[in-house]
């Protein structure tokens, strides 16, 4: 190795340069050079006297070169650094400011989704005047570390130790909110590409669940008319089902997952939607154009009909969805019911199959037929459920059968106990009522058993004939993953209540906490892959690595804090989940005080693939 000099735009630059042999394919031996590396301006390290190339030469060639940045090319280990801080009472850096380093970290993130390069490029070539990409970087960092209102999460710009925002007016966030809006579709499918090309996207099965978020407004939106009574735009904050049992308005969002339990994309629902009714435009919008090959869905109940099956399987995809037992056809549940025909795997679980061809309507009204694997199978743990859930009710039942003239029961109640009323509780001719007291002789003893019986039994259907039934099952119990993702919105992300109130800023809000999700479940796939963590039997534990929580404590830990004489320090390097973190990435910062110059350096070989 020798170090030699090049001119850029008329200055000298000092190279690090490597001879080798080459030999071509008619056995000709050349002599070629290589860049070992780019040591900077000639300038920066002349110290003025004579002879200063010819003494670097001489000191590098003797293992002893006179710039640092050669010395691990030596062989030789450099000096190590003392540091002297000298300081007074009183002086202003007696008191630490320890700030955020995490920011550098989530920027590669950003970067891997290609969105880093996405914001950026918009305001290059559009009119756009504000930051849009340092508005949108708040927003969804502050998502991740430490979630809050928009303007609240803007007052968070400081924390960083190099802040984000420079001189900025404080209600462009709301125009970065249009601006997520308007291109919502583009980013999702940004995102798309580069987890295709960079973690090997290719789902063989995609999941879909929806949830709602509530709104702490006294009113839902109202639909809009015009003069002439016709529907303009339907009110998007509505009253509905409420997954959390709200008494507030909600919107519905359904989300798709891929089997590396990475998101790829939302759509968002007035909340009196029905589940089953957000599939078919849903995946029609985000996942139809992605140009996937054949996929299994997996979705839950609410989304089984056969609207939504025939669109999957128009599109040559597969189905394995759950269907209830409760509302099926009066034949299919004394299959189902009866002991025959199921193999029993252990005590705790058994299992039985059939094929059926079933003639249905599309949704242009046309037969059609299908043949599909139904699957039914009973579980101990799905039997416990069962029991824990329905507990309250079948004691208001017990409390009725010992003292029926005594006990009172809610307009909820009595619905749900219709059902085990035997027929004679009612003259329909006359309306006569029969007295509180001969209650107990109306209760359906035989019904009640009936209905506890069929505790712990499960039906799902499925296109895929060939798959066997106990790996059906293994794939549809993968749907417990997107549940978690909605806890991990819902909580740690803090994705509601939402407190914009337009449809445009819900959808965008929604948009920044699916990204943030995608993040944390990067960062999360990474700390599984690493090997570093032990592995589990538990599916949702081992596809996480580390919660959520644990992962957004940990970054905030992550911080840098100027000391005297303008040198700096890493906080926590050594917590056990921010090394876990920085090991899954072959992040590697030495134990040293550094320059600022020298920080940002410290995580630019990331490992960030997969």
């Amino acid at each position: 190795m020798y170090i030699a000099v090049f001119k850029n735009n008329g200055k000298d630059y000092l190279r690090l340069m490597e001879s080798y042999r080459t030999k071509s394919a008619n056995g000709k031996v050349s002599i070629r050079k290589r860049i070992i590396r780019n040591i900077g301006p000639l300038s920066k390290f002349d110290d003025g006297q004579p002879d200063y190339l010819e003494r670097l030469r001489e000191s590098f060639r003797l293992g002893n070169p006179i710039i640092q940045e050669l010395e691990e090319y030596t062989g030789k280990k450099p000096p190590i650094e003392k540091y002297t801080i000298r300081l007074q009472e009183g002086d202003p850096e007696c008191v630490g400011h320890p700030r955020l380093y995490s920011h550098v970290f989530l920027d590669k993130l950003l970067d891997e989704l290609g969105l880093k390069y996405f914001f950026s490029s918009y305001k290059g070539f559009s009119k756009i005047e504000y930051d849009v990409l340092n508005f949108a970087r708040l927003l969804i960092y502050g998502r991740i570390l430490n979630p809050d209102s928009k303007i609240a999460t803007l007052e968070q710009n400081d924390d960083y130790y190099t802040p984000l925002l420079k001189n900025f007016n404080p209600y462009n966030v709301y125009d970065t909110l249009d601006f997520i809006y308007a291109n919502k579709e583009k980013i999702i499918r940004r995102m798309n590409t580069s987890l295709v090309k960079k973690w090997h996207r290719n789902p063989e099965i995609i999941f879909y669940d929806v949830t709602n978020f509530f709104f702490e407004i006294e009113e839902p939106d109202e639909d809009l008319f015009d003069e002439d009574g016709n529907e303009v735009a339907k009110g998007f904050r509505k009253m509905g089902v409420s997954k959390e049992n709200r008494k507030q308005p909600i919107v519905q969002m359904g989300l798709f997952m891929d089997d590396q339990g990475l998101p790829i994309s939302i759509e968002s629902f007035p909340g009196n939607t029905l589940d089953c009714n957000t599939f078919k435009p849903a995946i029609s919008k985000s996942i139809d154009g992605l140009d996937y090959a054949r996929f299994i869905m997996i979705a839950d109940r609410g989304m089984c009909n056969y609207q939504n099956v025939y669109h999957l399987l128009d599109q040559n995809n597969g189905y394995i969805l759950a269907k209830s037992l409760r509302k099926s056809a009066a034949n299919e549940q004394e299959w189902a019911y009866s002991d025959d025909g199921f193999i029993e795997v252990s005590k705790d679980f058994k299992y039985k199959s059939r094929i059926m061809k079933r003639t249905v309507k599309d949704e242009n009204g046309k037969k059609r037929t299908i043949t599909e694997n139904v699957i039914v199978y009973w579980s101990r743990n799905f039997y416990e459920r069962d029991l824990h859930e329905n507990a309250s009710f079948l004691e208001t039942l017990e409390k009725i059968l010992k003292n029926p003239k005594g006990f009172r029961v809610t307009d909820i109640q009595a619905r749900r106990m219709r059902q085990f009323f035997k027929g004679d509780f009612l003259n329909s001719e006359t309306g006569e009522v029969v007295e509180a007291s001969k209650l107990r002789a109306l209760l359906d003893k035989e019904k009640l058993e009936q209905f506890k019986a069929h505790f712990g039994f499960y039906q799902i259907i499925t296109s895929e004939i060939n798959i066997p039934p106990l790996e059906a099952i293994e794939k549809y119990h993968g749907l417990s993953r997107i549940e978690d993702q909605f806890r991990v919105m819902k909580s740690d992300l803090e994705t509601r209540p939402v407190y914009v109130r337009t449809r445009e800023h819900i959808e965008a809000h929604l948009l920044i906490c699916l990204i943030a999700l995608t993040m944390i479940r990067m960062i999360q796939y990474k700390i599984c892959r690493s090997g570093l963590v032990p592995k589990t039997d538990d599916i949702t534990l081992w596809s996480m690595g580390m919660p959520a929580y644990r992962i957004q404590r940990a970054l905030n830990k992550w911080k840098v804090e100027l000391l005297a004489d303008d040198l700096y320090r890493f906080t926590d390097l050594d917590d056990p989940d921010l090394k876990l973190i920085l090991d899954s990435f072959d992040i590697k910062i030495p134990v040293t005080l550094f320059r600022k110059t020298d920080l940002k350096s410290q995580i630019k070989n990331i490992n960030m693939g997969i």
